[in-house]
């Protein structure tokens, strides 16, 4: 299952980078992830995903270990915890 999320101001707009927040119900993690994600995302009209770790036995096998995940155009950026800054640094390419 992949829910898209996106804002007024990044409808129409081509974004050359996506985000996917994997992770997985019942999870305060991924819950915390979630708002990282979709505050740095609505602040720099990023589009991002989330994908359901119960949902996709690829994605399960993959990760199941490190849920949440972020990745960053289809990288893994993180896991477990997301840092704010690091993740706005990655998405303006400014690696911190």
């Amino acid at each position: 299952m992949t829910i898209r999320r996106s804002d007024a101001r990044t409808a129409g707009k081509k974004s050359d980078r996506v985000v996917t927040l994997i992770g997985k119900p019942d999870c305060h993690l991924c819950d915390d992830a979630r708002i990282v994600v979709e505050k740095v995302c609505s602040e720099l009209g990023v589009s991002w995903e989330q994908r359901d770790i119960t949902r996709d036995e690829d994605l399960h096998r993959a990760y199941w270990e490190q849920v949440p995940v972020v990745l960053v155009h289809g990288v893994q950026h993180t896991f477990w915890r997301v840092d704010e800054d690091s993740l706005r640094a990655r998405l303006t390419n400014r690696r911190p």
